[in-house]
């Protein structure tokens, strides 16, 4: 039997008419739902005048509201000619691409007069804020110096704060700890001797029971300690201008040659470097680098090489070149061994031969970090040089640095430069105001 000529069954028939029915009814239903939604939400935009659409309906163009805003916005002839372009092209469009045009006139307002008008309360409120703020210049130095102080600090000076913190008034048992103090600090047994004679002898009684007059009086005495007559460096008063660098090895003495090359070379200076320390390969090289980096000119002998024979030809150079500062590093083995100390009395007599009245300077290159050994360093290089300055490494390392009082104390050398850190304006020039204010901060009690 053929299937094509079976006879249709009517429930069947009527149950796909009832499908393809409810497919139709559904479509217009879900038509006009979304018809009515639209026209809903586009009544909602009009309401809210969001969209231009009051100007496209005739019972709201009568409305006042655009204008002033058409009057108040034009500041020039191109904004007023804008403006119309604007308005013109929703017009000629439908209502259905009115909603296309809501979109762009939230982004052409942005001249409403609400923005302008702020801008000149905040011209007027510019001067108000700087005037009521004048750092001084002394604490902006002291405050540029104290994060590469920070460990320093962090020294006696803190464990110094730590004993005066919340006391009104300090008693004897109190005076014996400020004595323990000062004797376990990197400054020294005789310094911290000389600093409680002073106290015991300068203070009253009621000064001694006054924290805030002791901390003073240590605070003054620092200053008056670091603060040794010394003129100021002048690199221009001879040409060349010759600087000898000693000190220990591992000091800093390379690195701080290369730093103090990088500021000359800043200041417009025709720079030397004589590497006399033939006896380390990496202190050669490393003074190669920082030649290149400060367009410096490099003297060198070979591995093992006469110091003296080296920083004699960079001297004589500097001189008939027309340098105008020459920098001689030179050996820095153990400073216990009388060898080396006789081949710099050498070389300070090769440099004057070089050039009459040279060495103008020669300054020691000291490691904080090393403490109170430092002084010892210090007080063998001065025996056997005339050292005219101290160079101090490394502050921002250590908590040792109050080394420095103990120096300046015991030996009257002025302390030049100070290293705090790993940059080229790390090393910074000493000044004693300064690095008193940076390192000594008011105790916790004086909050």
């Amino acid at each position: 039997m053929d299937p094509t000529s079976a006879p249709v069954n009517p429930a069947e028939l009527y149950e796909l008419l009832g499908i393809v029915g409810g497919v139709i009814v559904s479509g217009l239903l879900g038509f006009l739902v979304v018809r009515r939604a639209r026209a809903s939400r586009q009544r909602m935009i009009d309401a809210a005048g969001e969209a231009p659409a009051p100007r496209l309906r005739g019972r709201e163009r009568a409305t006042p509201e655009p204008e002033p805003e058409e009057e108040e916005e034009p500041e020039s002839e191109a904004e007023a000619e804008t403006a119309p372009e604007a308005e013109s092209r929703p017009q000629p469009e439908p209502a259905r691409p009115s909603r296309l045009a809501a979109r762009p006139r939230e982004a052409t307002p942005p001249a409403p007069a609400a923005p302008a008008e702020p801008e000149p309360a905040e011209a007027e409120r510019e001067p108000a804020q700087v005037i009521p703020f004048p750092a001084p210049t002394r604490a902006r130095k002291g405050a540029a110096l104290a994060p590469g102080l920070a460990r320093t600090r962090s020294g006696f000076i803190a464990r110094l704060g730590e004993i005066f913190a919340g006391k009104k008034q300090i008693d004897p048992a109190v005076v014996d700890e400020i004595e323990k103090v000062l004797l376990t600090a990197d400054i020294g047994v005789r310094t911290s001797q000389k600093l409680l004679e002073e106290l015991r002898s300068s203070l009253s009684r009621r000064e001694l029971a006054d924290p805030d007059a002791v901390w003073a009086f240590l605070r003054r005495r620092a200053t008056e300690m670091l603060s040794l007559p010394a003129p100021p460096i002048d690199f221009g008063s001879a040409r060349p201008f010759v600087l000898l660098i000693i000190g220990v090895n591992g000091s800093g003495k390379t690195t701080t040659i290369g730093k103090l090359a990088a500021r000359l070379a800043g200041d417009g200076k025709k720079v030397l470097l004589a590497a006399g320390d033939t006896f380390r390969a990496a202190a050669v090289e490393q003074l190669d680098v920082w030649a290149g980096r400060t367009s410096a000119t490099l003297v060198r002998g070979k591995e093992g090489a006469d110091p003296s024979s080296v920083i004699f030809d960079g001297v004589k150079r500097a001189a008939t070149d027309g340098f105008d500062v020459a920098i001689a590093d030179t050996a820095g083995r153990l400073h216990t061994k009388t060898d080396l100390m006789q081949e710099l009395q050498k070389v300070r007599r090769v440099v004057a031969k070089a050039s009459p009245g040279a060495p103008h300077e020669t300054w020691l290159v000291i490691d904080s970090t090393s403490g109170q050994n430092a002084i010892a360093q210090a007080q063998i290089f001065t025996e056997a040089m005339a050292v005219s300055g101290i160079v101090l490494t490394k502050l921002d390392g250590t908590a040792k640095g109050g080394v420095i009082l103990g120096i300046a104390d015991q030996l009257k050398i002025p302390v030049r430069y100070i290293g705090v850190g790993e940059k080229v304006e790390d090393l910074r020039p000493f000044d004693p105001d300064e690095f008193v204010d940076a390192l000594f901060e008011p105790p916790e009690h004086s909050n």
